[in-house]
């Protein structure tokens, strides 16, 4: 559930550190409450988020003696203290929770009153809300929010989210309108509303800069097309590919510490003497790399380039390394030397994250080279074009044939069902019926889940009368808000600057909807064309102007399901200040 943060030209527009500062100083605050040394038993999933706020060392500071993980069955301690750290969920707190995040719920007081140790255990809350992702983009990292939200009927997540953009006001001042879509959105907007008139009331007479012109707010359900296409930006096919989690990927240790893996590599030669062939244990040991343009420069540059491009891109910055190391090298003072000396430790930190991004790009490269790749590729392009549905049905039960992962068949599936209106019932409950075969029956849940009306990601056509309410009108949309550009190389290349670049040629809907309210001119025309005269070589581009709510593109809200959001906070509405972008 991320948040961007836009503010002009600013660059950074806010300091988001400081959310990362308050989340560290109320876990001190939480484990300073419990004195002594004690023993942190954490919830598996909470790690990632925990670990972008804090670092191990910190904890150990505080009085944190051991770390175990929460789950079932007996713990050994050598403390007399134990702080457990989970979300408030039923699933953990049947095992025992102390400390929640981001608070405690009646429902956890109340499994502890049912099970007769209320008064034995201290019920306390951990603030964790908004996670800096980077100097532009937070998150509350709740992993199933999407999930908990449309299948399970749970909207807890949407009161936190109220708590955690109240708590942001705090920090950069009021949001003085709230435009948005989708029913969970227009929720969030009365609970904001509810919480401003509250901190109106108990102002204290502190001024707050003018951070912010506007909130918009966005549902997933008002774009669901885009999560089922593969994204074909370097940093998007690493997550397709490899998967990104906590701005963390896994890679191999061989590929982070090639020196400790060819170290063990001939110790192990060295040390065999038997004529048996030895198994290497860690040969898929794989670690942690943190994802951050702090400190890698280079990552910056390739995340959002075409994976296209990238090869390009990593050639031309060896040959600069390579430049720096040779003319560097040729310095014959002692000062000189010593300059050199002094560059060293950042040429070896690119020249380490050189290495790594090349290493990962020979990861992806054969798996973007596959059949069934190329062919799940070849299917989405014509199906948001509508070019013969008929023909790409068949093909996704060919891929089926072939033994696609079962992901990608399902996705295909469901982006059918949503861009052509749904698929001929008979085909629809054959194709059903040969993923269970295929894949197994533990497909079923997954299967009824997208199909529910809540979503109507499955349906069958013609639709229900229970789903006529929720129909997603494709084709009026593709055409009124410019979604799927011309996908030939040489009309992309005058793209790049546009968000059609990222999925080669389909602007996310999500985004042409943030477009539609403060970038009007970037829906109807291409913002970042490149219009060149004899004197002036540079890009054009289209800046943000005054957030004057869906005014425009009022038939463009209505045809998409869901409420529709304008809620003024105040009436006075900062020019100088950029909206904040919240999506469920």
């Amino acid at each position: 559930m991320p948040s961007e943060i836009r503010n002009g030209d600013q660059e950074p527009p806010l300091d988001v550190n400081l959310l990362k500062e308050a989340a560290k100083r109320d876990l001190v605050n939480a484990l300073n409450a419990v004195n002594g040394a004690k023993t942190l038993v954490l919830e598996a999933a909470l790690a990632g988020p925990l670990g972008l706020v804090t670092e191990v060392s910190l904890l150990k500071q505080h009085g944190v003696d051991k770390m175990f993980w929460l789950e079932p069955g007996p713990l050994s301690s050598t403390t007399t203290s134990i702080v457990y750290l989970c979300r408030p969920k039923i699933k953990e707190v049947k095992v025992i929770a102390v400390l929640l995040t981001p608070r405690v719920s009646t429902l956890v007081s109340r499994i502890f009153e049912e099970e007769g140790v209320l008064g034995d255990v201290t019920l306390a809350a951990f603030n964790l809300e908004f996670i800096p992702l980077a100097e532009d983009v937070v998150s509350l990292e709740y992993e199933h929010a999407f999930k908990e939200l449309w299948v399970d009927g749970d909207e807890t997540v949407v009161f936190d989210s109220a708590q955690a953009l109240t708590t942001l006001q705090k920090h950069f001042g009021p949001f003085p309108q709230i435009i948005g879509k989708g029913d969970f959105s227009k929720r969030l907007a009365t609970l904001l509303s509810r919480q401003s008139k509250s901190l109106r009331s108990t102002d204290t007479g502190l001024s707050y800069p003018a951070n912010f012109d506007s909130l918009i707010v966005l549902d997933r359900t008002v774009d669901l097309i885009t999560p089922l296409l593969t994204q074909l930006t370097y940093e998007g096919l690493l997550d397709e590919m490899i998967g990104i989690k906590n701005s963390h990927v896994e890679l191999p240790v061989s590929l982070l510490n090639p020196q400790a893996s060819e170290t063990g590599a001939s110790t192990s030669t060295s040390t065999s003497t038997s004529a048996a062939p030895i198994v290497n244990v860690k040969k898929d040991a794989r670690k942690k790399y943190h994802l951050t343009t702090t400190t890698d420069p280079l990552y910056a540059d390739l995340r959002d380039l075409n994976f296209s491009s990238v090869g390009r891109k990593l050639n031309t910055a060896v040959r600069r390394l390579n430049e720096d190391y040779k003319t560097d090298l040729q310095g014959k003072t002692v000062s000189q030397l010593r300059d050199f000396v002094g560059k060293l430790g950042g040429l070896q930190t690119e020249h380490q994250s050189l290495r790594i991004h090349t290493g990962i790009s020979e990861m992806i490269i054969p798996l973007t080279r596959t059949e069934v790749f190329n062919k799940s590729l070849e299917i989405q392009q014509n199906l948001l074009a509508s070019y013969e549905v008929s023909a790409q049905v068949t093909a996704i039960e060919e891929l089926i044939a072939q033994g696609a992962d079962v992901q990608t068949v399902i996705r295909l599936l469901c982006l059918a069902c949503i861009t052509a209106g749904g698929v001929k019932a008979k085909t629809l409950e054959n194709i059903q019926r040969e993923i269970l075969q295929a894949y197994g029956y533990e497909y079923l849940p997954l299967l009824l889940a997208v199909a529910q009306p809540s979503l109507s990601m499955l349906l069958p056509n013609p639709l229900p009368p229970s789903a006529q309410a929720s129909k997603y009108q494709f084709t009026l949309l593709r055409k009124s808000l410019r979604l799927l550009l011309d996908g030939n190389p040489e009309a992309l290349e005058e793209v790049e600057n546009d968000i059609g670049y990222v999925y080669s040629g389909w602007a996310p809907i999500s985004v042409r909807l943030v477009q539609c309210i403060a970038q009007k001119g970037g829906v109807l025309s291409n913002p970042a064309e490149k219009e060149r005269s004899a004197n002036d070589q540079s890009a054009v581009k289209v800046r943000a102007h005054p957030i004057v709510g869906w005014k425009g593109f009022e038939d463009v809200a209505s045809a998409i399901p869901g409420e529709t959001v304008e809620t003024v906070l105040q009436q006075s509405v900062p020019l100088s200040a950029g909206p904040l972008i919240y999506h469920f």
